[in-house]
């Protein structure tokens, strides 16, 4: 029996139709062809980034305007350098006002505070060193500082003596001997002293055992030596870069820093 034209295009509409209903996942397109629906774009983590000794949370402004270009959100803290437990504690209560997942980077003595900031944080999927020391349980920065014992590191005491900072004439080449003279100067002149618990303060935690990381290693610095952060590096099972760059590679590198950054967030 013949079927009417009506009949046969319902009948094929249906068809049509029942085949969409039963492939999950294909919608159709304008120009008739099947294609797989998009899930939504999950929102970026929001990096976190903490400055060591000797700097202040300026020293991420480069990094900062490349992350938020490409759609980042960026909080950058200022580190209280009073020591390692303390500063800890800080960066850990400061996370906590963080909603979704956290990017969380550290630089220099940076990187033993999100040692331990990181360890009781759900919400921190990777860690960043940039040129960072990475302590183990037990160990103090100043047990890793010794491994540096060749490199002209000139610091002069607060009076007290309870903080220290890098003697000024001597502080583009210890820390940013590839930024220019007159960037490296203010830098000199902003810098930060540290607490000497920074260096003495023994590290409680290792994060790193738990929460994937990357490493920037800066191959010319002068204030923690190639060798020791690649050592660090190793011991951690960190994700590792190179880039030829002084101490103040956030400052001189900043492409180098954000990509590292954004290679931890994907």
């Amino acid at each position: 029996m013949r079927l009417s034209r009506r009949a046969a295009l319902t009948g094929a509409a249906a068809f049509a139709l029942f085949g969409a209903a039963i492939v999950p996942g294909v919608a159709m397109a304008s120009d008739g062809h099947s294609k797989p629906s998009q899930q939504a774009e999950q929102p970026k983590p929001t990096v976190v980034l903490v400055h060591g000794a000797w700097a202040d949370s300026s020293s991420w402004d480069a990094v900062m305007t490349r992350l938020r270009a490409d759609g980042y959100p960026v909080r950058a803290i200022s580190d209280p350098l009073q020591g390692l437990t303390s500063d800890s504690a800080y960066v850990s209560s400061y996370l906590s006002t963080i909603t979704g997942p956290v990017v969380l980077v550290g630089h220099s003595y940076g990187g033993a505070v999100i040692t331990n900031a990181a360890a009781s944080d759900p919400q921190v999927k990777s860690l960043v060193y940039i040129a960072g020391f990475i302590p183990v349980k037990g160990e103090s920065v100043g047990d890793l500082a010794a491994r540096s014992p060749q490199l002209p590191l000139i610091y002069t005491a607060v009076p007290g003596g309870t903080e220290a900072s890098i003697d000024p004439a001597h502080f583009r080449e210890t820390f940013a001997g590839d930024v220019d003279a007159d960037t490296a100067a203010n830098m000199a002149a902003a810098q930060r002293p540290a607490n000497i618990k920074a260096i003495t303060d023994p590290s409680a935690d290792e994060a790193f055992r738990t929460i994937p990381s990357w490493d920037l290693i800066t191959r010319d610095d002068h204030a923690i030596a190639p060798d020791a952060q690649r050592f660090m590096a190793a011991r951690a099972n960190a994700h590792v870069t190179e880039v030829n760059a002084s101490h103040a590679v956030m400052v001189s590198r900043p492409d180098a820093v954000t990509k590292i950054i954004e290679q931890a967030a994907r």
